[in-house]
């Protein structure tokens, strides 16, 4: 009895492991979203696409238009003068009767007599919703119609939470059509030169290191003061791109011709070498699968760096011109101690940078674990 026993529960263990075969995208999915960093950094970053793709509709406020310079954030609060209630509020910031004793200056606090009811789909300013669908509706706003700044004004005036929604949009076309280049070039010539070797392999790993050996932050600076400073916009980011594209495909085609280098040598790119196939099929069916995975992790590990460098260049004023919109664009309001001081809320923009960057890393990170096993 025992015997059967035993043999009805093995019967059993077997019957519960699955005999069908996964493929390889399911068995890095199925490890990629065990991890908590991945999984959190792909819902940013979809949420990021989101936003930067219907940003009008997201924006409060336009972002072109004027009003109290350097306006303190509105304050948002579940209490008004009557209790607790279920609904959010908004109290402007304004100057009160008292003075500071040590400055004599109005002191700043929120409007609690005019509690305003938060409200969401509202009408506003109009704008072309996908480019061609005229529309008013924004996601958030105030149910009376009065301008809501969440994140409060520059000093033009101007809402810094929708100029940082809508400066989403340019700052990843730049890191996206960027590393979109830098993937292409450094994928295509890094197999080209691991898998033909030879005199080739030697001299172009001699000009890659050249390309390698350049102070990148000096070059960035010389080659984009090259462009006039009348030049339109479009010019400017296309310039901008070019550079970034140009001194960064070199990293990736030294990393994806050491992996074309040993994959050459597995048997199975052997055989198929053996058997007559030709080069343009070894590498798309044998050799590019094998390294794609490498370069999907480098793409999303290479994006921070863009999106910071790009920040970078335009708080200095050589990435993006008026009237378009990027993050690092809006930092230039943030160049001095006082205005810092003062006005401690022109940060914001450090966000914006901070939260994509974490987001890319972590969805990077995230792959990488999940990819190494396969």
């Amino acid at each position: 009895m025992a015997t059967i026993h035993e043999g009805e529960a093995a019967d059993a263990r077997l019957s519960t492991v699955s005999t069908t075969s996964q493929s390889y995208r399911a068995l890095v999915w199925r490890r990629f979203r065990k991890s908590v960093p991945g999984m959190l950094g792909l819902v940013l970053v979809s949420m990021l696409f989101l936003m930067s793709i219907f940003a009008e509709f997201f924006s409060p406020q336009n972002p072109s238009a004027n009003g109290a310079s350097f306006a303190p954030p509105d304050k948002i609060s579940f209490f008004t003068n009557e209790g607790f209630t279920l609904w959010p509020v908004v109290y402007t910031i304004t100057e009160s009767e008292e003075l500071d004793p040590i400055t004599f200056q109005p002191l700043m606090g929120p409007d609690l007599d005019n509690p305003r009811p938060l409200a969401f789909f509202v009408d506003g300013w109009e704008y072309d919703f996908l480019g061609f669908i005229p529309m008013n509706t924004h996601f958030i706003g105030l149910s009376d119609g009065t301008p809501l700044r969440l994140l409060g004004t520059d000093k033009l005036g101007r809402d810094i939470l929708s100029r940082g929604i809508i400066g989403s949009r340019i700052t990843l076309i730049i890191a996206l059509t960027s590393i979109t280049l830098i993937t292409i070039t450094g994928t295509l010539l890094g197999i080209t030169s691991g898998y033909i070797g030879g005199r080739f392999d030697m001299w172009f790993q001699r000009f890659v290191e050249i390309v390698l050996a350049f102070p990148q932050l000096p070059l960035y600076l010389t080659l984009t003061t090259l462009i006039p400073v009348t030049a339109p916009s479009p010019v400017f980011i296309t310039f901008v791109i070019l550079v970034i594209a140009g001194l960064g495909w070199a990293q990736l085609s030294r990393e994806v011709r050491s992996k074309t280098m040993s994959m050459a040598r597995i048997d199975y790119v052997r055989a198929a070498q053996a058997v007559g196939a030709s080069d343009t099929r070894i590498v798309t069916r044998h050799i590019l699968p094998n390294v794609m995975s490498h370069v999907i992790v480098s793409i999303t590990l290479g994006i921070p760096a863009i999106v910071l460098l790009e920040s970078f260049l335009g708080y200095l004023g050589f990435a993006v011109k008026p009237p378009l919109i990027s993050w690092g664009l809006m930092l230039q309001d943030a160049s001095t101690f006082s205005v810092i001081g003062s006005y401690p809320w022109i940060l914001s923009p450090v966000g914006f940078i901070l939260l994509a960057v974490f987001a890319f890393n972590a969805l990077g990170d995230g792959l990488r674990d999940a990819i190494d096993p396969y």
